[in-house]
């Protein structure tokens, strides 16, 4: 289980683009990545709005940001142009990158335990040593959670 203090796990994922993305790519400047279960539905909609709507504020704190989901690229280019996300979104289809972070497991939904994408954010320094992890997102605040 990842934890502050802990160096950014080893990954490469495409982005909606199809550019591989590594660990090592993100070096150099203070990354969020935020692991979110589905492009288009009301809470990811919600969280990804919530950051668009707010993308200078990261800038201007030197951040960049990373979405990650199991869908597709092709999901991920549709999600982007229509509510015009300005940062990437990865695709993660096999659960590797969602497991390596630990935003892979039991979810519970009106009774029913199922295995999916657990909607978490970590955020990390220049280094790519983790700085935090908000396992509670609020998808309507996520920027005041992470700014604060």
């Amino acid at each position: 289980m990842l934890q502050v203090g802990d160096k950014m796990p080893n990954f490469a994922a495409p982005d909606e683009t199809g550019r591989m993305v590594t660990d090592q790519d993100l070096i150099g400047k203070k990354t969020v990545i935020y692991f979110y279960p589905k492009d288009s539905t009301p809470g990811c909609t919600a969280e990804a709005c919530n950051i668009r709507d707010n993308y200078h504020a990261f800038l201007a704190q030197g951040y960049q940001i990373y979405g990650v989901s199991k869908d597709s690229q092709a999901s991920h280019i549709r999600f982007k142009e229509k509510y015009d996300l300005p940062f990437p979104l990865l695709s993660d289809p096999t659960t590797e990158m969602l497991q390596a972070f630990g935003a892979w497991g039991e979810k519970r939904n009106y009774g029913k335990v199922t295995m999916g994408t657990l909607r978490k954010t970590f955020v990390f320094d220049e280094n790519g040593i983790l700085e935090r992890i908000i396992e509670k997102v609020d998808t309507k605040n996520h920027t005041a959670q992470l700014l604060a």
